[in-house]
């Protein structure tokens, strides 16, 4: 059956949409076949990592919720901007970067409904394996709508009291939700702490668990979103621990 991941954070700058295009690259490399969706709407950014650029982009997710394509026209093989022979595929279905169309959706939103049932039409008319889906930061109609269809949610947070608070609503919000998986990943911790300490305390104060606790990474703030870690970085324990929580997410 396919597997729908949502990935989330509660405030931006988590390094959400770096994890989701580093997970679904790992599973295409392990000969899956994997859709990743753009719902951040009013602030696109995940095509950078693939190296997508507006010139490339023939319909984006816009395009479908407001009629004017299928959903599986706005899927764009960025298997060969992998730079290497991948056994599997990755589908990006990017929102729109035109100003005019951002400040479209802000201005008058779009139906949620057709997002759901677009989602599910794309799993079908492209055979997907995964699909994942890199959610807008907070809380707000689509998001909750990504959630609620998910088979897993992966949460990203911080070592930060504002990235505590914010994710303890949000898994609330999941549990509600009856979400069948719920994983966190801590993300951006400074050399100084304890990975064990952080993930022992993440674990016990939401009852949830921890697929990996990323140390802060030099190498990820130079490639400054031009690549993909991954392939950057095959030895990197980053990128180890990447593949761990995508074997988990399929197991």
């Amino acid at each position: 059956m396919p597997l729908i991941v949502s990935v989330h954070s509660y405030r931006g700058g988590t390094g959400k949409s770096n994890t989701t295009a580093n997970l679904a690259t790992v599973l295409a490399m392990n000969g899956r076949r994997v859709g990743v969706v753009d719902t951040d709407i009013q602030s696109p950014g995940i095509h950078i990592l693939f190296g997508l650029a507006e010139a490339d982009v023939h319909h984006s997710l816009n395009d479908f919720l407001w009629g004017n394509c299928r959903i599986k026209e706005t899927a764009h093989d960025v298997t060969p901007r992998l730079g290497r022979d991948v056994p599997g595929k990755v589908f990006l279905i990017p929102s729109s970067m035109k100003a005019g169309d951002i400040a479209r959706v802000l201005r008058e939103g779009y139906d949620v409904g057709v997002l759901r049932d677009g989602l599910h039409e794309l799993i079908a008319a492209h055979n997907l394996d995964v699909l994942m889906i890199d959610t807008h930061p907070g809380l707000n109609e689509e998001t909750l709508l990504s959630i609620a269809i998910s088979d897993a949610l992966v949460i990203i947070l911080r070592p930060d009291q504002q990235d505590y608070q914010g994710t303890s609503v949000t898994v609330e919000v999941a549990r509600k939700l009856d979400v069948p998986r719920l994983l966190l990943v801590v993300n951006k911790v400074p050399a100084l702490f304890d990975a064990a300490d952080v993930r022992a305390r993440v674990e016990q104060t939401y009852a949830c668990e921890v697929a990996a606790v990323l140390a802060h990474a030099d190498e990820m703030m130079a490639l400054a979103s031009t690549g993909l870690f991954v392939l950057q970085y095959p030895h990197h324990p980053i990128t180890a621990a990447l593949r761990k929580v995508a074997m988990t997410l399929v197991a």
